[in-house]
């Protein structure tokens, strides 16, 4: 289980292959609606809980878990879910809804070395969306209507509240909404650079977590760094993927 700042995301896993998976809003209470995904996820698969052999969790909110379940942290998982799906990662970026990762990682999966973002939202998927609103079309047009743009503008400010105005105002001077979410998309990605720039750039990079959905991020990401990002199918599940994969992991370990 990933139990996120906004989201859970849970997996099913036996013998390194993925039975099902699935995500929900955390709303006010992350342990209630960490249960109920897990229960759907159990129904769907036709298991109970005495098919579990055992449950990890990662993400803010892992202390949360309404399960008897062990702990590690989102660098790791992020580290093993990538290398687990691209071999030739050796750099994960993640991206989710307030907060933002890096990491370092060898041809097996260990961490190297990780970087993180500050708590402002303005390295995240809060502000993609606190910045759809300004220019009030749907979260999920945003990243289309980046690919779009004509001219390259620059966002003065990175502080959400800030950029809010600064992008209002740039629909009033009549600055088309295509080069304004571009814009926005490269305002993130080159706080996303110098995080990856402080721990050394490395390829391969995969880039996982909500936000690698965003065409128009990936694009300005690409960009900005000048490299071709690895995508996963469900960017989302990398983190659970990983923490399902540690306990194989130590199955393994335990039969040698």
């Amino acid at each position: 289980m990933d139990i996120g700042s906004r989201n859970v995301k849970a997996l099913l896993m036996v013998d390194n292959r993925t039975l099902s998976e699935g995500q929900t809003l955390c709303g006010f209470d992350q342990k209630a609606a960490t249960e109920k995904l897990v229960e759907d996820l159990l129904r769907e698969s036709n298991l109970s809980h005495s098919d579990i052999a055992h449950i990890v969790a990662t993400g803010v909110g892992k202390n949360s878990s309404p399960y008897p379940a062990s702990e590690i942290t989102m660098v790791s998982a992020d580290a093993l879910g990538s290398n687990f799906l691209f071999p030739s990662a050796r750099m994960v970026i993640d991206v989710g809804a307030e907060n933002s990762l890096v990491v370092r990682c060898t041809e097996k999966g260990k961490v190297i070395d990780f970087a993180e973002s500050d708590k402002c939202a303005a390295g995240s998927g809060t502000f993609i969306e606190a910045m759809a609103r300004a220019l009030e079309v749907k979260l999920e047009e945003i990243g289309p209507l980046s690919l779009k743009a004509k001219n390259s503008i620059v966002l003065n400010t990175q502080c959400t509240v800030f950029a809010e105005s600064e992008v209002v105002s740039l629909i009033h001077q009549k600055v088309s909404k295509a080069d304004i979410a571009r814009a926005i998309h490269d305002s993130i990605a080159n706080r996303i650079a110098s995080l990856a720039r402080r721990i050394r750039i490395q390829k391969d990079i995969v880039l996982v977590g909500g936000v690698a959905l965003n065409v128009g991020f990936v694009n300005s990401l690409e960009s900005t760094i000048g490299v071709e990002l690895l995508v996963p199918k469900d960017p989302e599940f990398v983190g659970a993927l990983g923490v399902a994969l540690t306990y194989s992991k130590q199955k393994e370990s335990g039969r040698r």
